[in-house]
């Protein structure tokens, strides 16, 4: 994979656009400028641009990449954004109050064609608004296969390509006792329980973390097959461990809930949160393999390599020196395989693995190493 982007410079987005835009207007005197990005909207803009642009609030450390909404604000000269990344489309653009930039998103895996029409002024050359071709579906022209005659031709083409891909998929791993399902309690679930200790046991770690976003489908009770795990892992992220001290481990879970973030799959861990504290104060309990967390200790933490690559919002993973990476070579897919093969039958239930209560307070153990901080 590196020999691919060997001669590509991936730099941070806010500047980039701020340049290009900048020599855009300035040097090319160019009418209109129109962004694409795989940066997103968040799911519920309106609550989240509250947030974060509230008159009386303080700006935060920024600890995460930019998304769609935040270029849109704080960069001027920008007409129009395409956004994506979120697999969340928008019938209608978000409009900046501010800046008045116009974000639009569409949905993932070619499931729909935006469509807009924009209506430009021809005597001042600006954006006057734009209109949709649908009133309900809005720009999101779907493109379900129900809507469309197979041809079959190509259907047999693919079909022959797709007995060649999936040849052992239904070979049967292990068995679930219980329905595995990505419904749970706040960002706990047993499947996602189920992948994290997959991780953890692979790496002998002392904390695995996954996104919310990372697992894609459930495993019923009974035989699971190889394409049960696929389909709840379609992706080929592979399995990493990093080695990092107590004070960075309590920041990647006060990340991902800071602000409207709803936090993260673990295991090795017994988390406590509230979200009544400020962004980067919410973590009340900690323990890690049963014991109090400690600020100072080195730490064992598997993840993927997705996230190592600052995705997710973590940006902090990158700053990790790659001495302190163990990379496995080894696709989570397979260490969840490994998993339910050396478990078999898996029963994995809810647990006190992660808690919100907004009642809670700081444990003595956590303000005495928050105070050694200090």
């Amino acid at each position: 994979f590196p020999d691919h982007i060997k001669n590509v410079e991936f730099r941070a987005a806010k500047p980039a656009v701020e340049k290009y835009v900048k020599i855009l207007r300035e040097d090319e005197k160019v009418d209109l400028v129109f962004v694409t990005g795989h940066l997103g909207l968040p799911y519920d803009p309106e609550p989240a641009y509250e947030h974060r642009y509230a008159e009386d609030k303080e700006p935060a450390e920024r600890r995460w990449g930019y998304d769609a909404q935040e270029i849109a604000h704080e960069v001027e000269g920008i007409d129009v954004l395409f956004g994506g990344h979120m697999h969340k489309g928008f019938a209608q653009a978000w409009e900046d109050p501010d800046t008045h930039t116009l974000v639009f998103q569409g949905y993932a895996y070619g499931s729909n064609v935006g469509h807009v029409i924009l209506k430009i002024d021809p005597v001042t050359r600006t954006l006057m608004g734009y209109d949709t071709p649908a009133i309900r579906e809005g720009v999101l022209v779907t493109l379900f296969e129900d809507e469309f005659i197979g041809d079959q031709k190509i259907g047999d083409r693919i079909q022959e390509m797709q007995d060649i891909a999936e040849e052992g998929m239904d070979e049967i791993v292990g068995e679930s006792e219980v329905y595995l399902s990505r419904v749970g309690s706040g960002p706990q679930n047993v499947i996602g329980n189920l992948v994290c200790e997959a991780m953890l046991e692979y790496t002998d770690a002392d904390f695995a973390f996954l996104n919310l976003g990372g697992i894609r489908a459930d495993i019923k009770a009974g035989p699971v097959s190889y394409r049960d795990v696929f389909n709840v892992m379609p992706f080929d992220n592979q399995v990493v461990m990093m080695e990092v001290d107590g004070k960075f481990l309590k920041d990647i879970i006060e990340m991902r809930v800071s602000g409207g973030r709803h936090g993260l799959r673990v295991a090795g861990v017994e988390v406590i949160i509230n979200r009544k504290n400020e962004d980067y104060d919410r973590v009340t309990s900690l323990l890690i393999g049963g014991e109090p967390w400690q600020a100072d200790k080195i730490y064992k933490v598997a993840t993927t390599d997705f996230l190592l690559q600052g995705n997710a919002g973590l940006v902090m993973l990158t700053k990790i020196p790659e001495e302190q990476i163990t990379r496995y070579e080894m696709d989570l897919r397979e260490a969840i395989v490994d998993y339910i093969q050396n478990n078999s039958p898996v029963n994995v239930k809810i647990d006190n693995r992660w808690k919100r209560d907004d009642k809670s307070v700081k444990t003595p153990e956590m303000l005495k190493e928050l105070q050694n901080l200090n």
